[in-house]
């Protein structure tokens, strides 16, 4: 049975939730407002006229009453900017502009991943309206890695290509730019990753996160930054009298389901203009009306309305699939399909590819955990890196998101090829900016190459380097790991009895929404409710329902909890009571719905602290 732990020390004792000073996974809960996000909360509910609980949620987040309204309904029309703000962006509009009215060939390179695929593809989608049918090249991970190679472009010129767009990378392409370059193909970059004080050599880099932009634009996905490049590049043919009675313009919104999709599988922050992007992209995809996207939720078995959520774990993992163990350009193909037959039979291709890629992943983890926990010390260091020669590059980045979990700190995994190089991912913890550690490890000598953003970064490095980066990252990393760790806490929006989570009191909840990065699902406790049955189920997952002192029932589940240590927690306390904390959602089955709680915490009740 899990007993509760000796307080941590603290000078801030009235904001612990319900006095869980540390709960089974370790952490402190407290209260996600302050005296001021409560009075915050309590001027929304009587301004706003929305309930207490759904004001909390609002103040949370950092919502004004005056702006609860606009909160409520984010608009791509209110919260679009300029274009222009972002450095560069009317030379690539007008470049593009002028390669349409030309009739030029236009060649688009993009990433493996969801966010490489969709910003491929929405970019396509303009083009092809137009009347252009634009060259795709998406790279393989295994043969070509990440970003424009010189190979790739000296193809694509071989081609016709005569301008070279590059989408959610190009930033640090030098020498493919620069053989671009030479071959006489101008090159725009649109891309979102942490750039250099060197810009690789094309006509445009529209990047926010370019060290000379001010657009603050820095934290959108690379598809809503494609987005906003197709808005100027319509914004540009419409000055230049393109558009005719017989020409009409498209309507741009059309292309927000792609947008959503990409934007949620990035993890970008859903706030500001991310937010209008979700919401509205949702819409169409609920309607089913994106071809390509629908297939992929049909083989997924989705049953109801898809949330946020599921394009997160159900639909971008499988386009995902194609990037890690199969073809790289499939994601692209689908969101392109017209066919829907066509566009099934891909879908179900990226469905295969995804269950071998479960398999892959689940041994892998298994190994690279075992290593990591050989290790020693691993408690007491600042990052985890793993390594092997057998493991499959195309998974080794959700391995090392699964090493993050788990260790609660960044993580590398790397594989190893016969000749010594090894191509890794890295994931990081909130506090932690990957990116700029591994860009300062490319200036030191100490990677071949890498790049990335805060929160995940991509290193290409050499056998007899691995030491070197290692001993670089305790370096750099530990204190700042120390200080995220020890600030580490679970912040809770409310409590609530089982009989207050009702499929309305949900509902009214999601108009906060869409929830993600950026802007958290909302946790809330159930004190003192008992553990009335748990047990694993699927692939490490702990089935549970719990039960409140009016006898009211809750369905919940802990993912991915099975052999950790909240997983532990729950089947050692059935039938004892326990604080439970988690995000609630309406599941959907069979035309039945109703409320489940997805538990992230647990935490002994602690006498005289209810």
């Amino acid at each position: 049975m899990m007993a509760p732990a000796t307080p941590l020390p603290t000078t801030d004792t009235a904001r612990f939730f319900l006095g869980v000073e540390r709960s089974a996974t370790g952490r402190a809960w407290r209260d996600r407002l302050d005296a001021r996000g409560a009075a915050q909360a309590l001027a929304i509910a009587q301004r706003g006229g929305v309930p207490e609980l759904l004001a909390r949620v609002l103040a949370g987040r950092g919502v004004e009453a005056a702006d609860v309204a606009a909160y409520l309904d984010p608009t791509i029309k209110r919260l679009m900017p300029d274009p222009d703000t972002v450095t560069d962006m009317a030379v690539a509009a007008g470049r593009i502009a002028d390669a349409i009215q030309r009739r030029e060939t236009i060649a688009i390179f993009g990433d493996y991943d969801v966010d490489g695929a969709t910003s491929a593809a929405v970019l396509a989608r303009f083009l092809r309206y137009v009347g252009l049918e634009p060259l795709i090249h998406i790279p393989d991970r295994l043969f070509e890695g990440y970003g424009p190679n010189v190979e790739a472009v000296r193809a694509l010129a071989t081609r016709g290509a005569q301008l070279l767009v590059t989408v959610d990378c190009g930033t640090t392409s030098v020498d493919a730019l620069q053989e671009a370059r030479t071959l006489g193909l101008e090159t725009i970059v649109i891309d979102h990753h942490q750039a250099d004080e060197t810009l690789p050599p094309a006509l445009a880099v529209v990047n926010p996160n370019r060290q000379d932009d001010l657009s603050g634009l820095g934290y959108l996905a690379a598809v809503g930054l494609v987005f906003l490049t197709v808005v100027a590049v319509n914004r540009e043919l419409r000055r230049r009298g393109f558009w005719t009675a017989e020409r009409p313009e498209t309507d741009l919104l059309d292309l927000l389901d792609a947008v959503a999709l990409g934007t949620i599988a990035d993890v970008a922050p859903l706030r500001e203009l991310n937010r209008a992007f979700v919401a509205k992209g949702m819409i169409a995809i609920r309607r089913r009306e994106a071809i390509g996207i629908t297939a992929l939720m049909d083989v997924a078995r989705l049953s109801g309305p898809p949330e946020p959520w599921h394009l997160g774990f159900m639909l971008g993992p499988r386009i995902n699939a194609g990037g890690r163990i199969g073809r790289a350009d499939l994601g692209a193909e689908l969101l392109l399909e017209s066919d829907p037959i066509k566009a099934g039979a891909i879908a179900a291709e990226l469905d295969r590819l995804n269950k071998e890629r479960q398999v892959l992943e689940l041994a892998t983890v298994a190994e690279a955990e075992a290593e990591a926990l050989a290790a020693l010390g691993i408690e007491e260091r600042g990052s985890v890196v793993v390594t092997a020669g057998n493991w499959h590059p195309g998974v080794v980045g959700l391995v090392a998101a699964r090493l993050k979990e788990r260790f609660g700190r960044p993580a590398f995994a790397v594989a190893f090829g016969v000749d010594g190089t090894g191509a890794g991912s890295g994931r990081s913890i909130t506090g932690v900016d990957l990116g700029s550690a591994v860009r300062a490890a490319v200036a030191a000598g100490l990677l071949v190459k890498g790049g990335g953003h805060a929160m995940a970064a991509g290193i290409t490095l050499r056998r007899d380097g691995l030491a070197a980066f290692r001993a670089y990252l305790e370096e750099t990393l530990s204190a700042s790991v120390t200080q995220a760790r020890r600030e580490s806490a679970l912040l809770i929006d409310g409590a609530l009895s089982a009989a207050a989570a009702t499929p309305d009191f949900v509902s009214s909840l999601e108009r906060a929404g869409p929830f993600g990065a950026g802007n958290p699902e909302p946790v809330f406790v159930f004190p003192s409710h008992t553990v009335a049955f748990a047990e694993p189920v699927g692939a490490g997952h702990v089935r549970l329902r719990l039960k409140s002192g009016d006898g009211t029932f809750l369905p919940g589940i802990a993912f991915r909890a099975g052999d950790q240590p909240l997983g532990r927690a729950l089947i050692e306390n059935r039938g004892r009571s326990l604080h439970v904390a988690g995000n609630l959602a309406i599941d959907r089955w069979q035309g039945g719905e109703r409320v489940q709680l997805r538990v992230c915490d647990v935490a002994v009740p602690t006498s005289g602290r209810l």
